[in-house]
C-alpha cells in the first residue's frame, strides 16, 4: 500500500471515530460530537445545532433529513449536533438558540437566517459551497440556470476593472442570499439584451433588469460605483412579491424601502380563503403592472401568518388587510378604508399619500413604543402558552406566584399577628 493510500485510510478512520457516523433510518444526517471541532476543516458542512427538548428542532429535523438526501452527491456534508450532550462544541460555535443552522467551511462560519424549507436550505448550501461568483462557459448552461433559479445576478464582459471588482465584492457580501455568475459577451448575447459592456444584470422571474451605470462606471468615483452596485444588489435580491416570514422580514427591512404587506391567513394546508386570495392578487397586480412607478421606493410582499402583522401594529388585525412599514424609522401605515373595499385605484392613492408623507403614521422606535411592544409580546406569548397547555402554564406561573404570596403574607401579616399578641399581653398585665 502506498503512502498516499495509507494516509487516506488513516484519515477515513479518524473521521469515523470523530464524527460518530450514525445515520437515522430515513436520512443521511451525520450525528456529530465534540470531536467535530477537530475535523471541521476536512470538508464543507451544513450543521444543525439542536437540543432534544426543543419543539422547533423537532419540526426542522425531517426537513433537514430531506436536505441531507438532496446534498448527498455534492461536496457538502450534512450533520447535526446535540448541544446538551456536547457543550464544548456548542461553546466553540457560540450557539445561543435552538435550532441554529450553520454552514462551515474552513475557519469560516455562516449562520443561516432564511426559511427552514428543503428548497431554501439546499439552495443555501449550494451557494455557500462554491466561489462567490461562478463562471459560465457554455451557452446551454444559461438555460439551465434559468430553469434552476427564479433569481440570479450576472456579470458580462472582461473580468477586470472597477465594475468587476465591485461586483465580486458584492457577491462575497451577499453570497448567503443569492447566486452570482459571470460570462462572456458571446454567451450572454444569446440569452439577454446587452447594449454596452461591461454589463451587470439580474434575471428575475423570467425578466432581466440592468444595473444602469455599468458602462459609464469608469467615469465615476470608485466609491460611488461601490455604493451603487451594493445598493442595487441589496434591493434586487428579492422577487417582486415574496412571501414574508419571521425569518426573512429582517432581510426585507434592509432594503430601506417602504414594505407594502398584504396580510392574509393561511390554514394548516397553506390554503387561503377565496376572498383573501383575491385581495392578495389585487395587491400583487399593482406592483407587477406598475413596477417602474413603485419599485424604487416600495417593496411589496404578503404574509400568511397574521400574528406577524399583529406584532408589527401591536394590535389584532382582521384579514385581509394591508400594512406599509417604513423600514428606516419602524413606523407603519394602515389605510383608513375597509381593505375589502380597496381597489387598485384606492391603493394608488394610499401609496401616494405615504410617498408625499401625508398618511397617518403609527408606531416608531421610541422608548415608549418599545416598552409597549415588549408588553404586547409578553401578553401574546402568555396567551399562546395558555391556549397551548393551560395546565403547564398554571404550574409555571401559579407556583412562583403562590410562593411569592406566602412570602409576602409572612412578612406583612406576621408583623400584624405579633403586634396583636403583644397588645393582648400588655392588656392582661394591666388587668
Amino acid at each position: 500500500m502506498g503512502l498516499v493510500s495509507f494516509s487516506r485510510v488513516i484519515l477515513a478512520g479518524f473521521l469515523f471515530v470523530c464524527i460518530i457516523p450514525s445515520y437515522s433510518d430515513a436520512t443521511r444526517v451525520l450525528e456529530l460530537s465534540d470531536r467535530f471541532i477537530d475535523v471541521r476543516h476536512e470538508s464543507q458542512w451544513l450543521v444543525m445545532f439542536y437540543a432534544p427538548w426543543c419543539a422547533y428542532c423537532k419540526r426542522t429535523e425531517p426537513v433537514f433529513g430531506l436536505v441531507a438526501q438532496s446534498l448527498h452527491s455534492t461536496n457538502v456534508r450534512v450533520g447535526r449536533l446535540d448541544c446538551t450532550r456536547f457543550p464544548a462544541a456548542a461553546k466553540e460555535f457560540r450557539i445561543r438558540g435552538y435550532p441554529t443552522i450553520m454552514f462551515i467551511k474552513g475557519n469560516m462560519e455562516f449562520t443561516y437566517s432564511g426559511d427552514r424549507t428543503k428548497e431554501d436550505l439546499v439552495d443555501y448550501a449550494l451557494r455557500m459551497s462554491g466561489p462567490p461568483v461562478q463562471l459560465v462557459t457554455r451557452t446551454e448552461s444559461v438555460d439551465m440556470l434559468k430553469d434552476a433559479h427564479t433569481l440570479f445576478f450576472m456579470f458580462v464582459g472582461q473580468q477586470e476593472g472597477v465594475v468587476w471588482d465591485t461586483f465580486y465584492a458584492a457577491a462575497e457580501s451577499y453570497q448567503e442570499h443569492g447566486f452570482f455568475y459571470a460570462t462572456t459577451e458571446d454567451i450572454a448575447q444569446q440569452h439577454f439584451d446587452i447594449e454596452h459592456l461591461p454589463a451587470v444584470l439580474v434575471y428575475k422571474e423570467e425578466a432581466q433588469h440592468m444595473y444602469a451605470h455599468a458602462h459609464v462606471a469608469h467615469e465615476m468615483d470608485p466609491a460611488e460605483v461601490n455604493e451603487t452596485i451594493h445598493h442595487w444588489v441589496n434591493v434586487e435580491r428579492f422577487v417582486t412579491f415574496p412571501k414574508i416570514t419571521r425569518f426573512n422580514i429582517h432581510q426585507l427591512m434592509k432594503t430601506k424601502k417602504y414594505l407594502v404587506v398584504a396580510v392574509v391567513e393561511e390554514d394548516k394546508l397553506n390554503q387561503v380563503a377565496t376572498h383573501e386570495l383575491e385581495f392578495r392578487d389585487m395587491v400583487e397586480g399593482v406592483i407587477r403592472k406598475y413596477r417602474d412607478r413603485y419599485h424604487d421606493q416600495f417593496q411589496f410582499g404578503w404574509i400568511g401568518d397574521p400574528s406577524i402583522a399583529h406584532s408589527i401594529v401591536m394590535d389584532a388585525l382582521p384579514t385581509p388587510h394591508i400594512i406599509v412599514i417604513n423600514s428606516t424609522t419602524q413606523h407603519h401605515h394602515i389605510p383608513e378604508d375597509d381593505p375589502m373595499q380597496m381597489t387598485p385605484q384606492s391603493l394608488h392613492i394610499f401609496l401616494e399619500s405615504i410617498s408625499n408623507q401625508t398618511a397617518i403614521v403609527y408606531g416608531g422606535d421610541t422608548f415608549l413604543v418599545r416598552l409597549y411592544r415588549a408588553c404586547f409580546e409578553a401578553k401574546k406569548s402568555l396567551r399562546e402558552m395558555w391556549l397551548g397547555n393551560p395546565v403547564l402554564t398554571t404550574v409555571l406561573f401559579g407556583l412562583p406566584l403562590g410562593f411569592l404570596a406566602l412570602i409576602l403574607y409572612s412578612i406583612f401579616c406576621g408583623d400584624c399577628l405579633d403586634a396583636s399578641e403583644e397588645d393582648e399581653e400588655e392588656h392582661e398585665k394591666k388587668e
